[in-house]
């Protein structure tokens, strides 16, 4: 019997005001290989060109934790484009 394996694919989730200026809380993306933090930026902004006005403020988030520059990414991962945060 042929095993069933199913397609995965890297879910982005925008927050606050990036989710309102883009119309959506959600998206998804596949990717061939692994792709760093900076790549991964470049291929948001290539789909959605509103993105970049948040680029040197937002950080991505990688299955629950800040990511690092060097962060590699790839389909299965939760992705989540935050903006900053400040608390008191």
């Amino acid at each position: 019997m042929a095993e069933i394996t199913a397609q995965r694919v890297m879910k982005i989730f925008y927050f606050a005001h990036i989710a309102r200026a883009l119309e959506r809380r959600e998206d998804e993306m596949r990717v061939a290989a692994p792709v760093d933090a900076e790549a991964l930026w470049e291929r948001l902004i290539a789909r959605e060109p509103g993105l970049q006005r948040f680029r040197a403020s937002a950080r991505l988030v990688r299955n629950g934790e800040y990511a690092a520059r060097g962060e590699q990414f790839a389909d299965g991962d939760e992705v989540a484009v935050l903006p900053p945060v400040s608390g008191g």
